[in-house]
């Protein structure tokens, strides 16, 4: 996927196991979509605390943020609760959803890469952000769209 890009239908099970719909929440305003490695692991937790950190100024622009691994609803559930994440994380098992966006995997294509979608409510990407080591860019360039939607 890349920026003017239609982002087809996505429905993945979040951390209360239940179907989510990424379409569905676009109804409702812009959506920070952002895909990461793993739970619990430092960078993540850093990414996932700069936006929960950053929460006031996303929902201020009508902006949801929902983040998407390829871990398990459970494992997302105790990640969201260890650091009182209060959005919406994704399990998406399998990485189909991370293919289809074709998220690049990093370190000799060994992990999972880092990559954010700024979508606005017509369900096109207005903005990416890809940085694999620098976590709170993610934070930072994904407000700054925003900005300029």
């Amino acid at each position: 996927m890349k920026i003017n890009d239609i982002v087809p239908e996505i429905i993945l099970k979040d951390q209360n196991n239940r179907d989510y719909s990424v379409n569905e929440a676009l109804k409702k305003g812009p959506v920070i979509l952002y895909f990461y490695p793993k739970d619990n692991t430092p960078g993540c937790t850093k990414e996932a605390c700069g936006f929960r950190d950053a929460m006031a100024s996303f929902i201020g622009k009508n902006v949801q943020v929902i983040g998407i691994s390829g871990d398990s609803p459970k494992s997302h559930a105790n990640f969201a609760s260890n650091y009182s994440l209060p959005f919406t994380l994704l399990s998406d098992r399998g990485n189909k959803t991370r293919k289809m966006f074709n998220v690049p995997k990093s370190f000799l294509g060994l992990i999972p890469g880092r990559v954010t979608y700024i979508i606005d409510q017509q369900n096109v990407i207005r903005g990416i952000v890809s940085s694999q080591v620098n976590a709170l860019k993610h934070v930072e360039e994904s407000l700054a769209i925003v900005n300029g939607l």
